[in-house]
C-alpha cells in the first residue's frame, strides 16, 4: 500500500508578491479553455440557438428541450457573473422563478449525488456484479448516517454494518465467481479481511466510538474496491483505430502532485493525490501519464485560480500545448466521453451534440477535485496538456445537473489533500509530479520514444 501524503505548514510569513495575473476566462458557459490567445467574445453555447424543431418534435422530446434550455440558462448567467462579478444566483434568484418557463435544477437531479472520489471510482469500474454491490451500497452509506448528530448516528451505522456483514455473507460465493482467475486468490484474501473488518466496525458501534467509525469505513471501503478492481479481467473495449497508437491508460494509475505554495503563511507544501481512470478515458489519462513521465508539469506554475477552477499545463512560448519532438505539431486529443449504460467512451462530440441531454456521465464533475482537459472553445478536439481541477460548487454547477458534465473530458479524482486545492494561487508552482502506481497500464508510452 503506498504511503500517505500530506501537506506541510510552516510558521513564518511569506513576502507577499506584487505581480498581478488574471487567468483568460472563457465567457461562453463557464469554460476552462486554453490559457493564451485573445478573449472571445461573449456567444453563449446553448441548443437553443438551433432551428425550432416541429411541433410534433417539440411535443416528442419536451424534456429534452427543456433540459438542454435550463443548461443553457445557467451556462448564461455564470457567464454573466463571471464578466460583472455579481454572483450568478442573482441571476437565477426566486425574484425570477415566478415566470415557470424553466424548471428547477432540483429536478434535473435523481437522487442524492455521489461526491466522494472514492466512491465516484468504485461506481466508475466496468464491472457487473450485484452481489459485491450490494456489499458496498451500505458501506456507502456510512457517509450519510454520520451527518446524524452525536451518538444517535451510530444506531444507523449499525444497520448499515448488519446490511453489509448479511450481503457478504448470503453473496461471498458469487463475488468470488465474478473475480477475473488470475486474481481469485487475492480477492479472497480481501474478503476475508473484509469480513473480519465488519466485526471489527460493529464492536467500534457497539462502544459508541464515533470517531472511530469513518476510519474503518475508509479500510473496508478499499478492501471492497479492491475485490471491484480485480473482477475486471483485461481492458474491456477497443478504442478506435484513429487513437490506437497513442499513449493509452488501459486501466489505472495513481500519480503524486507535489506543489509548492509561494504566498500562504501557513501552508508551505502540499502533495495530492490523484486516481486517474483509463478505464473510462484511456487517451485522455494515456496522454496525461506520458506527459507526466517525460517531466512536462514539473516546475510548472499554477496558472489559473479564481475559485471555480484550478488549471495549469500552458508551456513557456507560443504553443498552448505539448509540442511533440517527433512531429514538431502540438499533440491533441480528442473529446472523451464514457456515458453510463455504454460500453465505450464518445468520441469528439458533447453528449449536447450527440443530442443525449438526459445522459450520465461515468466520471461526473461532482467531487471537489475533479480533474479535467482544458481545450478549445469551439474545437472539441483541441486539449493537450492544460488540465484543471473543478473546485466550486453552486446552484448553476450543482453535482448530477453540472454544465461541465459531457462538455469537457474528466479523467480522474484528487482523492488525497484536495480541499487544499482551494488554498493554491497563481503562481504556486508544481514541483514534481510523480507516478506512484499503475504505470504498467500504459501502452504506447511515445516518453520512451523521444526522451
Amino acid at each position: 500500500m503506498a504511503a500517505s501524503v500530506s501537506c506541510h505548514y510552516f510558521s513564518s510569513p511569506l513576502t507577499t508578491s506584487t505581480k498581478s495575473i488574471k487567468p483568460k476566462l472563457n465567457y461562453s458557459h463557464f469554460a476552462p479553455t486554453l490559457s493564451k490567445g485573445s478573449i472571445r467574445h461573449f456567444v453563449p453555447l446553448c441548443s437553443s440557438q438551433r432551428s425550432p424543431p416541429s411541433e410534433s418534435e417539440c411535443q416528442d422530446k419536451e424534456k429534452d428541450w427543456f433540459l438542454s434550455l435550463k443548461k443553457c440558462a445557467a451556462a448564461v448567467a455564470l457567464s454573466v457573473s463571471l464578466i460583472t462579478g455579481l454572483p450568478g444566483s442573482q441571476w437565477l434568484s426566486p425574484a425570477h422563478a415566478s415566470n415557470p418557463a424553466l424548471p428547477d435544477v432540483s429536478v434535473l437531479i435523481s437522487g442524492p449525488p455521489i461526491k466522494d472520489p472514492g466512491a465516484l471510482l468504485r461506481y466508475a469500474l466496468p464491472i457487473d456484479n450485484k452481489a459485491i454491490r450490494e456489499v458496498q451500497k451500505p458501506l456507502e452509506d456510512i457517509t450519510d448516517s454520520l451527518k446524524i448528530a452525536g451518538v444517535k448516528a451510530l444506531d444507523s451505522v449499525e444497520r448499515n454494518t448488519r446490511q453489509a456483514s448479511r450481503a457478504l455473507k448470503e453473496g461471498k460465493t458469487l463475488i468470488v465467481s465474478g473475480v477475473a482467475k488470475s486474481k481469485t486468490d487475492h480477492a479472497i484474501e480481501l474478503l476475508n479481511k473484509l469480513e473480519a473488518g465488519l466485526g471489527e466496525l460493529q464492536q467500534i458501534v457497539e462502544d459508541r466510538n464515533r470517531d472511530a467509525v469513518a476510519p474503518k469505513q475508509k479500510e473496508l471501503l478499499n478492501y471492497v474496491g479492491g475485490v471491484e478492481e480485480d473482477m475486471v479481467d483485461g481492458f474491456p473495449y477497443e478504442v478506435p483505430e484513429e487513437y490506437q497508437n497513442m499513449p493509452l491508460l488501459k486501466g489505472r494509475a495513481t500519480v503524486d502532485m507535489k506543489v509548492k505554495v509561494k504566498d500562504n503563511p501557513n501552508l508551505e507544501e502540499c502533495v495530492f493525490r490523484i486516481v486517474l481512470d483509463g478505464y473510462n478515458a484511456p487517451v485522455t489519462a494515456g496522454n496525461f501519464i506520458d506527459l507526466v513521465e517525460r517531466h512536462f508539469y514539473d516546475g510548472m506554475d499554477i496558472q489559473r485560480a479564481d475559485g471555480f477552477v484550478v488549471q495549469t499545463g500552458d508551456p513557456e512560448g507560443p504553443a498552448e500545448g505539448f509540442i511533440d519532438p517527433s512531429t514538431e505539431k502540438t499533440r491533441t486529443i480528442p473529446l472523451e466521453i464514457m456515458v453510463v449504460g455504454e460500453k465505450a467512451p464518445f468520441y469528439g462530440e458533447t453528449l449536447e451534440d450527440l443530442g443525449l441531454y438526459k445522459a450520465q456521465t461515468r466520471l461526473p464533475f461532482n467531487a471537489f477535485g475533479t480533474m479535467a482537459m482544458a481545450r478549445e472553445e469551439f474545437e472539441n478536439n483541441s486539449a493537450s496538456s492544460q488540465v484543471f481541477w473543478l473546485l466550486k460548487e453552486s446552484e448553476l454547477t450543482p453535482s448530477n445537473a453540472n454544465i461541465l458534465d459531457g462538455r469537457y473530458t474528466v479523467f480522474g479524482y484528487v482523492t488525497e489533500n484536495e480541499d487544499f486545492l482551494a488554498d493554491l494561487k497563481v503562481g504556486d508552482v508544481i514541483e514534481s509530479i510523480q507516478v506512484v502506481s499503475g504505470l504498467d497500464n500504459l501502452v504506447n508510452p511515445s516518453y520512451k520514444i523521444a526522451g
